[in-house]
């Protein structure tokens, strides 16, 4: 039933998910420290409106598109290689990028630890990668997880749907202590995160349930420690952030990483 749909479980910068205010981020986080970008990949490109903005930045440099299908392109210049990234490598060699960009992907990827690795094989030393995902840790997203068991843009997913672009083709919820951990694992460091934008309307939410967060925090990370010992110097930085006050108001986690 599912073979017509060689994109399987991943989609790419579709117009419906991706905003101007996450490619925006992206492409701050990307250049903030003004690295020398000769070669970028750009993994979902969609329409390329990513691609352009990295073009801005960095008139020189020879950009690289990957994406499930190359027809929404609309730079005319821009080429496009196909993959299905679930069951595909990525169809370039070894330290070939300075920069990768990867947008509102790894939540439809089945195995997203497995195109990290890929982006660490492709990326050069000292070469850059952005992501981003919905950030599934915001107020609003942990209350629908406590009323109803599935967090903001994670429904309930039909069988055997066709459409892979939309909230539909959400099938990995990833956070962002994960998806850290998992750059961490590959190599990367220097890992930050930002955010597009905050929820204001999570703003009322935060000011009450905030001293209980703040509270419970506390204590449990105390256990984490000591007890449990899975707190150490290797991931609490990631930890630290889980439960902060931009992370329960950020829409969509966009984090920054060096090889």
């Amino acid at each position: 039933m599912l073979k017509n749909f060689k994109s399987n479980y991943y989609s790419m910068n579709s117009a419906t998910l991706s905003t101007d205010k996450i490619l925006t981020k992206a492409a701050t986080l990307a250049f903030e420290n003004d690295p020398v970008v000769s070669t970028s990949l750009d993994i979902g490109s969609g329409s390329g409106a990513l691609i352009a903005l990295v073009r801005e930045k960095a008139p020189s440099a020879q950009t690289y598109a990957c994406d499930y299908i190359d027809s929404l392109m609309e730079l005319k210049d821009q080429s496009v290689q196909v993959a299905n990234l679930n069951e595909d490598s990525l169809p370039y060699g070894d330290n070939l990028f300075d920069l990768v960009t990867c947008t509102e992907v790894v939540e439809h990827l089945e195995n997203y630890h497995r195109l990290i690795k890929e982006i660490a094989r492709v990326l050069k030393p000292g070469g850059l990668v952005v992501i981003s995902t919905p950030n599934i840790l915001n107020l609003q997203s942990r209350l629908r997880f406590f009323k109803y068991g599935f967090w903001n843009l994670f429904g309930p997913l039909p069988v055997g749907r066709a459409e892979r672009f939309s909230t539909v083709g959400h099938i990995t919820p990833v956070s962002y202590f994960y998806l850290a951990h998992a750059l961490a694992e590959c190599g990367f460091k220097n890992i930050k995160v930002d955010f597009d934008k905050a929820q204001r309307s999570a703003i009322p939410k935060l000011i009450v349930f905030w001293p209980l967060i703040a509270l419970a925090t506390y204590f449990a990370s105390g256990k984490e420690r000591k007890k449990y010992k899975t707190i150490d110097s290797s991931n609490e930085e990631f930890v630290e952030k889980v439960n902060s006050l931009k992370m329960l108001l950020g829409r969509t986690i966009v984090v920054r990483a060096e090889k």
